[in-house]
């Protein structure tokens, strides 16, 4: 038996990171209820620091962190968003930061974390090589490591977000839709719905072009992303064991959405709610309009992820 993060830890948490972050809107829009024939809500976390929710479970991982874990400093890989989120919780509570980055990331996500002032370590934008890399920095550096998702503080950080999405919204939620790449996220909303609202069915989202989490899902077994072709960089990573635990109990399902649907979506998004919102936080959006009837009438909370893009390459 795992010690999967509890009610309280989950409390504690939001309490631990609430004066360090933002607590994001939520966003409705009538015509995408239209559209849909769903009722929305959308946790827009494109608006929290570092432009994404990741600097939920950044912060908490840091405020997590003994007196001497805090000298070693910290390590982590990221593409980008969890990446600027350990550097600004690190640059805020006086640790140093060591980043290793793939060397495709977003040009803007690597000036975030230098701009936060971290040590940037590029690598080849293998899973295997980002790993590898990161262990020669933690070997050398004695620094803590932070991963991104597969890790139960990470996790409790997380799940803060649809906890408030679950205190926001006025109505029950039916849904909560979030997408998934290391499972982070999904899984502490998933932890979220049960124990904040019963009743409340949890469902993933993954581009069809980087589909482990589906497969993981419906095979019961953990399955390694191997060659993923999406245009949402931030989905691009391998399922963690300690979220796919969580999601084998907690979660209803997983949705594909292929990434013309993912475009559309996020099209949809900037046009109708003249929001920025990146590539990977469409994604549930465009699996939901792929299975319209499934939620139709429904109350559905949907989590933005982040809003971190490249204005000069937008893909519509």
């Amino acid at each position: 038996m795992s010690n999967i993060p509890d009610r309280e830890s989950i409390i504690a948490a939001h309490e631990r990171v609430a004066p360090f972050i933002h607590r994001t809107p939520v966003y409705t829009c009538e015509s995408l209820n239209k559209i849909t024939g769903a009722n929305l809500f959308f946790k827009c976390e494109n608006f929290q620091k570092v432009g994404a929710f990741k600097a939920r479970g950044g912060m908490n991982a840091i405020l997590s962190l003994s007196s001497e874990e805090r000298k070693s400093g910290v390590a982590t890989h990221s593409s980008g968003n969890h990446a600027q989120a350990v550097a600004l919780a690190a640059k805020e509570n006086g640790v140093k930061a060591y980043i290793v980055m793939p060397s495709n990331s977003a040009t803007v996500k690597k000036a975030a974390v230098l701009g936060y002032g971290a040590e940037l370590i590029e690598c080849e934008p293998t899973l295997q090589a980002r790993e590898e890399t990161l262990q020669t920095v933690v070997e050398k550096t004695g620094a803590t490591l932070v991963h991104p998702y597969d890790d139960h503080r990470i996790v409790e950080g997380q799940s803060t977000a649809a906890k408030e999405l679950i205190e926001d919204v006025n109505e029950k939620l039916d849904f909560i839709l979030t997408p998934v790449g290391g499972g982070g996220m999904l899984s502490g909303a998933s932890l979220a719905a049960h124990y904040f609202s019963t009743g409340t069915k949890v469902i993933g989202c993954e581009p069809s072009g980087a589909d482990d989490a589906y497969r993981s899902f419906k095979s019961k077994k953990l399955v390694p992303q191997i060659n993923p072709q999406t245009i949402a960089d931030g989905l691009r990573t391998s399922l963690g064991k300690k979220p796919f635990e969580i999601i084998m109990r907690h979660t209803e399902d997983i949705l594909l959405a292929d990434d013309a649907e993912t475009i559309a979506a996020m099209q949809m998004i900037w046009e109708r709610m003249k929001i920025v919102v990146e590539s990977s936080s469409s994604v549930p959006l465009a699996a939901l309009i792929r299975n319209k009837d499934q939620f139709a009438g429904k109350n559905v909370g949907i989590v933005i992820s982040g809003g971190n893009v490249d204005l000069k390459e937008l893909p519509f």
